[in-house]
C-alpha cells in the first residue's frame, strides 16, 4: 500500500510517498541515491545492507519502509561531519580494513552500532559485535584492529 513515510535521514528530515513494505535498501539506494549501503545476499545474512535505525545496526534488505516511521536513520554517507571521518572510519583506513570494499559499509555501521552499546569492548565483544557482517576477502583481522583502535580513541574523547 502506497502511504507517506516520514524519518530521519542523515540528519535531515524527509518524507517519502512509497509502498510500505518495500525493503529499505531500495528506498535508500533508488529514491535517495546513497549507494553507500549495498546489496549482498538479500536475504538478512551477509551485513552489507547494515544501516542504523536509532543508532542499532539493521539490515536493510529485510526492513520494510514502514518500520522507520518516525525514526533516525544513518546510512554510511552520513557517518562523517563534513570532511572529518567519524572515529570507526579513520580506524579502517588506517588498518587497511576494507580490501574490495563491498562490505565496509555495513561493517562500519556494526562497529558504530557495537560501540554505542560497549564503548569498552573486550576482543570478544568485538567478535561477537561483528559476526552478523561477512568479508569475503578476508580482513577480519584488520576489521577487529580498527574496532578496537576505534574503541580506544572514542573511550578518550577523540573522535565523538
Amino acid at each position: 500500500m502506497i502511504e507517506t513515510i516520514p524519518f530521519t535521514l542523515n540528519g535531515k528530515s524527509v518524507r517519502i510517498k512509497a509502498d510500505g513494505e518495500r525493503p529499505l535498501l531500495w528506498v535508500l539506494r533508488t529514491d535517495f541515491g546513497l549507494t553507500g549501503t549495498k546489496f549482498g545476499c538479500g536475504e538478512g545474512y551477509c551485513g552489507a545492507c547494515t544501516v542504523l535505525v536509532d543508532l542499532e545496526a539493521v539490515k536493510s534488505c529485510q526492513l520494510p519502509l514502514k518500520s522507520v516511521r518516525g525514526k533516525s536513520v544513518r546510512t554510511i554517507e552520513g557517518l562523517a561531519r563534513g570532511e572529518t571521518l567519524h572515529p570507526v572510519q579513520q580506524a579502517f583506513v588506517e588498518h587497511d580494513a576494507m580490501q574490495c570494499g563491498y562490505c565496509t559499509s555495513g561493517m562500519i555501521l556494526a562497529a558504530v552500532s557495537l560501540l554505542k552499546k560497549k564503548p569498552k569492548p573486550t576482543l570478544q565483544d568485538i567478535k561477537d559485535g561483528m559476526e552478523d557482517n561477512i568479508c569475503r576477502c578476508g580482513a577480519h583481522t584488520r576489521i577487529v584492529q580498527a574496532v578496537q583502535t576505534a574503541a580506544e580513541r572514542m573511550a578518550k574523547g577523540e573522535g565523538r
